[in-house]
C-alpha cells in the first residue's frame, strides 16, 4: 500500500478503489502518520524493498552454477550488507 498524503481527504465511496483509500486515510488522521506505518506494516514493507534495491546493487547475476554454491553465494552478499 503505498501511504496517503499528509493533508489526504477521503473520497465519495463510489467504487472499491476509493473505500480501500477511505480505509487507510482516516486511520492515518486520527492515529497520526508515523503511527500508522507501524500500524499498517509499511515500515517493514518500506524496509524489506529498500534492502532488495541494495542487494541488487552488488549485482544479479550468480557466478556459481551448483544450486548449494548459489545459495552460499547469496548468503555471503547478505552478509556484506549486513556489515
Amino acid at each position: 500500500m503505498i501511504p496517503p498524503r499528509k493533508n489526504a481527504k477521503p473520497w465519495k465511496p463510489k467504487n472499491a478503489g476509493a473505500i480501500a483509500r477511505n480505509d487507510a486515510v482516516n486511520p492515518q488522521r486520527y492515529l497520526g502518520r508515523t503511527l500508522w506505518r507501524r500500524w499498517s506494516g509499511y515500515y517493514r514493507r518500506s524496509r524489506v524493498e529498500t534492502k532488495m534495491h541494495c542487494l541488487k546493487l552488488i549485482g544479479q547475476t550468480l557466478m556459481a552454477r551448483n544450486f548449494k554454491r548459489q545459495v552460499a553465494d547469496i548468503q555471503i552478499r547478505i552478509a556484506v550488507l549486513n556489515l
